[in-house]
């Protein structure tokens, strides 16, 4: 698992540079604690691996 600092973001963006797909935005939210994609200030994230049966950007149920 990576852990990488972002700054005035938002998770769309990271999961798309991070893992090539933005819709994959929930996974990082998930893995993070977080419910908001907009990230204001430093953030420090962890970044779960890529997974491409992961896409659709809802949360799975």
């Amino acid at each position: 698992m990576d852990i990488i600092r972002v700054a005035d973001t938002t998770l769309y963006h990271v999961a798309a540079q991070q893992l090539g797909d933005a819709t994959q935005w929930n996974r990082i939210a998930s893995l993070n604690g977080l419910s908001d994609p907009i990230l204001h200030g430093v953030c420090e994230l962890s970044l779960p691996p890529f997974d491409s049966a992961a896409g659709g950007g809802l949360p799975s149920q």
